[in-house]
């Protein structure tokens, strides 16, 4: 059975990947956490993909649809601008 198939990959994934945003912060590796963790439970429930490159692509959409999410939640509201009022060093 190829690795891929087995969902305590993509959960192990999944975790390296959000302890890595930890430490690298900006939403980019939250998507893909996120991405893999569903994929992850979506194997876990039975429901997977027929090949290495569907799965994939599966991945891929969800990451993509996490960050989008995410951006929306977490983003500046269009036009809006970041003003900082003191500095770090007052």
């Amino acid at each position: 059975m190829p690795l891929w198939t087995e969902w305590w990959v993509w959960m192990s994934g999944a975790l390296v990947l959000a302890t890595l945003e930890v430490l690298i912060p900006g939403y980019i590796f939250l998507g893909f956490a996120i991405g893999a963790g569903v994929v992850g439970l979506l194997i876990l429930l039975g429901i997977s993909a027929s090949g290495l490159a569907l799965t994939l692509v599966i991945f891929a959409a969800l990451s993509l649809a996490a960050y989008i999410v995410m951006r929306k939640v977490f983003g500046l509201e269009k036009g809006q601008v970041k003003i900082w009022d003191t500095d770090i060093n007052d």
